[in-house]
């Protein structure tokens, strides 16, 4: 029988598959690091596009404040401005009031009742004076209640005076000064 030696031949084999292997190990291993480059470079890029997109949004965002403070300011301004107007046209409407107050209770007192004081706060008017009976100040209220321009006559105090050696009745009385158009007044004459 022939005996043949197989033992260089695996050996051979053997050395070949090492080779092989390590070679594969070798070129995986390069593969590896390429991925991990291209990952890592790629990853890298990602982060710095963000980065320069959030400075972008932060300079954006920095001009939009700047323009709020304005839109915010002008809104400050037009609503001063709007209350100026505002104050101008009531005292352009109210400006007569006193003419017509005063107007009016010329022509509402009767004879015989005499004022002291009048003091208006807005619409209401505290009158104060003396008459020579309450019929007087009864009349006056009415004259009061009658009256366009005048309403709601409340007496607060009447006492009994003498003024000169004569009797007198001392009253405090309170009114609202309504607000009709000088139109509304004609129409009703």
């Amino acid at each position: 029988m022939i005996r043949i030696n197989l033992l260089p031949h695996r050996e051979e084999a053997k050395k070949a598959r090492r080779e092989q292997f390590f070679v594969l190990g070798g070129l995986v291993a390069v593969l590896s690091a390429l991925i991990v480059f291209a990952v890592y470079t790629l990853i890298d890029n990602s982060i710095g596009n963000q980065i320069s997109n959030n400075d972008f949004l932060k300079k954006e965002i920095a001009v939009l404040d700047k323009q709020l403070d304005q839109i915010k300011r002008l809104k400050e301004q037009t609503q001063a401005l709007l209350s100026r107007k505002q104050v101008i046209e009531n005292l352009q409407r109210d400006r007569g009031e006193t003419v017509y107050l005063l107007s009016e209770l010329v022509k509402q007192v009767p004879e015989g009742i005499y004022l002291k004081t009048l003091k208006q706060d807005g619409l209401n008017v505290n009158i104060s004076g003396f008459a020579q009976s309450n019929a007087r100040v009864s009349a006056l209220m009415r004259n009061l209640e009658a009256s366009p321009w005048l309403e709601n006559p409340r007496l607060i105090e009447t006492k009994a005076g003498v003024l000169g050696g004569r009797r007198i009745n001392e009253f405090g009385m309170t009114f609202v000064l309504t607000r009709v158009k000088p139109e509304d007044v004609k129409g009703k004459k």
